[in-house]
């Protein structure tokens, strides 16, 4: 990255709206109004073996939406630079994470479920999975 350039934002927490009922809660998540993009796809991961990891990759364009709609996960982002970690055990809320973000996710609760929104129809050619190849992308902005 070049000198005195800012890190670019990771990501950041939303919180949804929350519609508490006594025959079970719902929450709402709407593109271009909960979160700041239109959904292409959406995709979830569960059943994941205790000790065991996900993502370890960064997105060139596409944005996603990350919510533990059951269970907890840690979700840790990493900007090349900074490293920030996000608890996300509330269904009532999501992790957006930015492009040029590279993230992991580890610390999978029993029965945990993670349900992403993405901006973008999958392109393997938006991933960035080595993360060497990462760091030589963002020093190259």
């Amino acid at each position: 990255m070049p000198s005195g350039a800012t890190q670019p934002i990771m990501g950041r927490m939303i919180p949804l709206t929350k519609i508490v009922d006594p025959r079970g809660n719902l929450t709402v998540a709407e593109g271009m109004k909960d979160i700041p993009f239109h959904v292409s796809r959406v995709y979830w991961v569960y059943d994941v073996p205790s000790g065991i990891g996900r993502g370890g990759h960064a997105h060139r364009h596409c944005r996603e939406f990350i919510i533990a709609v059951s269970g907890s996960f840690t979700v840790t982002l990493d900007n090349g630079t900074d490293r920030k970690a996000f608890l996300l055990n509330h269904p009532y809320q999501g992790l957006l994470v930015n492009t040029d973000t590279w993230r992991t996710l580890d610390d999978f609760s029993s029965g945990a479920v993670c349900l992403v929104l993405a901006e973008d129809a999958f392109d393997e050619a938006d991933y960035i999975r080595d993360y060497d190849e990462y760091l030589q992308h963002m020093r190259s902005k």
